[in-house]
């Protein structure tokens, strides 16, 4: 760019999340209205508070297109590929937010929680294995909330403490407040975590060489696959000795697999729903959540209080109505221990922005913060039902039918989950301990001035 007068995002080709067809650009700006007004980035670049226009590839962009000139990579014939290649065992892990968006793509009805017929989809796609990301979120929650009640009861780190779960937000804290870096959890996300485990306690589980895993994250996120691409993000290999094994190989968008899909000839609905295979493929309703605005918020204050008051959840948080719904900032006080922890639920990246700004954000203790408007349910990759913009009405189906699906499951909190019981017992020891903060653990760095 040579200027700051811009009339639309700019996206470079390097771009790992998203790409422009400039041809199809109508220079409509609604594209540079959300990413100013709802992300703050184009903002930061006009208001020249940053150096270099500093895309942190939440995809919001091209979730208003109505040209689609801004559109997520897509990466999915790269793993027809890996399935195509018998050397190749394929492991898929699906974020919660897919299964109810997915179905939108094939005329189903907004919200529709078709998680069975995903992973049948999936294996006829030629997956070896189709694991479920609700099971890391269980997992991030044990970390994340260990990490948490560490800071909170020992004052070991700075409060608040931000959520790490969305690599938007992680990126723009890294460019526009480093000063901020030590509030991030160090918890890696859960597609992260999956992607560490796989290649390492479920291919010594499985009896399969961590070489010749492919994973394949599907989540709703263009984010995401820049938040594979992270130099940081290869503790698997680092921890088995095997150079150049990064955790994660491939992300598609919920797009992205309805596209495959659809050119595959599946009859999506014609399927017959299937199960996750079982070694990290259970989660709680906890770790299901997490796809909405202010659910890894509940989750955590779910196992928190669970672990300061050794008694199952109250009723009230199972249904915590404080951090639900579409506000895009939502406040709390639960007591832990007899004491209060003051909790913000922000969408938005710019809504956060403006709480740093003000100072406001040190009130709290907690801090989850979100990109996309409510929550991981409207990421960059999600389908829009053919209406721009996507209206709220859509966004609520997709939380309710979330919220429902936790309300269905046995298991509510992510300290009852079986398996990662069993995961520690077998293989971490336990959380925040040696091997956890090896590999389900990270660190993050300034990137002002661009880099």
């Amino acid at each position: 760019m040579s200027d700051r007068c811009m009339k639309s995002v700019p996206v470079s080709l390097n771009n790992p999340s998203i790409e422009k067809n400039q041809d199809l650009c109508a220079d409509c700006g609604h594209c540079l209205a959300v990413c100013s007004e709802e992300i703050g980035v184009a903002r930061q670049w006009a208001d020249k508070s940053a150096d270099a226009f500093s895309c942190i590839h939440c995809g919001q962009c091209a979730a208003v297109c109505p040209e689609r000139a801004i559109r997520g990579k897509s990466h999915w014939r790269e793993v027809v590929r890996a399935i195509n290649d018998p050397q190749k065992i394929v492991v898929f892990s699906t974020a919660p937010s897919v299964r109810v968006g997915l179905g939108e793509c094939f005329g189903g009805r907004p919200g529709d929680f078709v998680e069975g017929r995903m992973v049948s989809a999936l294996r006829e796609l030629g997956a070896d294995y189709v694991l479920d990301v609700a099971f890391s979120a269980d997992l991030t929650i044990m970390e994340e909330g260990t990490e948490f009640l560490r800071r909170f009861l020992t004052g070991s780190h700075p409060l608040p403490q931000f959520t790490s779960c969305c690599p938007a937000w992680v990126k723009y804290v890294e460019t526009f407040h480093p000063e901020r870096i030590g509030c991030l959890s160090s918890a890696k996300s859960p597609i992260s975590m999956q992607g560490a485990l796989i290649k390492t306690y479920f291919a010594r589980e499985q009896g399969i060489d961590p070489g010749r895993i492919v994973n394949v994250a599907v989540a709703p996120c263009t984010a995401k696959k820049f938040e594979i691409s992270r130099e940081e993000l290869c503790s698997s290999g680092i921890y088995q000795g095997i150079p150049g094994l990064m955790d994660n190989d491939y992300v598609l968008t919920t797009r992205e697999l309805a596209e495959w899909i659809t050119e595959s000839g599946i009859e999506f609905y014609g399927l017959d729903p299937s199960s996750f295979d079982s070694l990290m493929g259970e989660g709680s309703g906890a770790g299901v959540i997490f796809g909405n605005t202010g659910g890894v918020m509940e989750a955590a204050l779910r196992m928190a209080y669970s672990v300061v008051s050794g008694k199952e959840p109250m009723d009230l948080l199972l249904k915590y109505r404080p951090v639900r719904g579409l506000d895009q900032v939502k406040e709390t006080v639960v007591s832990l221990g007899g004491r209060d922890v003051r909790a913000a639920v922000i969408y938005g990246t710019r809504a956060a922005e403006q709480l740093i700004e003000t100072g406001n954000i040190d009130s709290y203790d907690f801090v989850e913060v979100m990109t996309c408007p409510g929550g991981c349910i409207s990421g960059g990759g999600q389908p829009d039902n053919g209406v721009l913009p996507v209206p709220d009405r859509l966004r609520m189906e997709r939380i309710k039918s979330l919220y429902r699906a936790d309300e269905q499951r046995m298991v509510r909190s992510s300290l009852d989950n079986r398996e990662i019981k069993r995961l520690y017992e077998r293989f971490l020891g336990e959380p925040m301990g040696e091997l956890a903060q090896t590999l389900l653990h990270t660190c993050y760095h300034s990137r002002k001035g661009g880099k």
